[in-house]
């Protein structure tokens, strides 16, 4: 069945990957935009950023109404129908040792681990898009972010946009988790006023200082001192099982591939976003933890500034190949067709960004 559903996948991704909302990053490659570091570039800015949780996402789409809207994205009827039949009625279960539980039928939402369930929920949300360009809504599968880019104090557009996307939420049977919801505020301006809270439904949204996203760790200031913290630790554990494959004497060549695979992978994990605004002590601790497992291993293996100059390349390379991305109008080629226009930045953490030091890269 995985293996059909597959070649569904791929008939599907064909049909309406030109259809889809630029601002759904689900797709493999794609990276996120550069609204934030830009805005806050002018003076009088400040950005609000919610979190959106949803209570069991996949769990909520309605057949029917997923049918109208692979029609609307010129689906084939046949497609739809199967797809509607694959989500309704459907048998489960609950198994526990030798007990089973009595079988039920259901014919709401996407099955768990399903491939197909990824798209299909991408596809469900697809018109669920801000219609203020002052207002970004990012979505990555179920995980929804609201980005607010608030200029002079006026918030009206941001919260009008917040309660049109819990009447969009109700329309279409999903609902806001409003206990797990957060907000989070970048301000840098140097009087900051307290800012009035954010209400979704008659509850009170909390402010959080810093965020885990995708598995990197947001702070309101946008430095990355927590997170790299968390992955330094993350990586280090890892060193011991290094150790003790090497103890065993594993050949130097499987001892590469699994630092490859378990620790470096670690080390990279959207190393693009954070590595150019890290501090020289933060990246002398990371790649402190590379000569660790040099030594352990008896080779040389690629210094993290050398994996972060090759996949800031690779990234955008794809973006400039990509018209949809948001970010490719960034890559504005000179007259001479040869140079990008380098970006406009007026504080380093702009200058740090990913697009920013992805125009110098493929400049040098």
């Amino acid at each position: 069945m995985k293996s059909f559903e597959r070649l569904v996948l791929a008939y599907l991704k064909n049909i309406t990957g030109p259809l889809l909302d630029p601002l759904q990053f689900a797709s493999p490659g794609r990276q996120t935009g550069p609204f934030i570091l830009q805005h806050l570039d002018k003076s009088g800015t400040y950005v609000r950023l919610l979190f959106v949780d949803f209570s069991s996402a996949f769990n909520t789409i309605i057949p029917t109404l997923l049918q109208t809207k692979l029609t609307q994205l010129s689906v084939p009827s046949s497609i739809c129908q199967w797809i509607t039949s694959f989500l309704t009625d459907r048998h489960q279960l609950v198994k526990l040792g030798k007990f089973k539980s009595n079988s039920r039928t259901t014919s709401t939402g996407a099955p768990q681990g399903c491939v197909l369930s990824p798209l299909l929920f991408s596809l469900y949300t697809n018109d669920c898009t801000s219609t203020d360009p002052s207002i970004k809504l990012l979505k990555f599968a179920d995980d929804t972010t609201v980005i607010g880019l608030i200029q002079d104090g006026d918030e009206s557009a941001y919260r009008q946009e917040i309660e049109q996307l819990a009447a969009w939420c109700s329309r279409n049977n999903l609902e806001l988790n409003t206990l797990k919801t957060v907000e989070m505020i970048v301000d840098f301006r140097r009087n900051t006023p307290a800012l009035p809270p954010l209400t979704i439904m008659n509850s009170t949204v909390p402010t959080v200082a810093s965020f885990r996203f995708l598995g990197t760790t947001i702070s309101q200031d946008l430095k990355w001192d927590t997170h790299i913290d968390a992955t330094i630790k993350k990586a280090q554990q890892s060193l011991y099982f290094l150790r003790q494959l090497r103890k065993f004497n594993l050949p130097q060549e499987l001892l590469i591939h699994f630092y490859s695979a378990v620790i470096e992978s670690v080390l990279c994990t959207s190393i693009t976003v954070w590595f150019g605004s890290a501090t020289k002590s933060d990246m002398r601790r990371l790649q402190r933890t590379v000569r660790t497992a040099e030594r352990i291993i008896g080779a040389p293996l690629p210094t993290l500034q050398e994996l972060y100059t090759s996949r800031v390349r690779k990234r955008a390379l794809k973006i400039t190949l990509d018209p949809s991305h948001p970010g490719h109008i960034l890559f504005d080629l000179l007259p001479s067709g040869r140079r990008y226009r380098a970006a406009n930045t007026r504080t380093a953490r702009h200058k740090n960004s990913f697009f920013a030091q992805a125009i110098y890269l493929l400049n040098s």
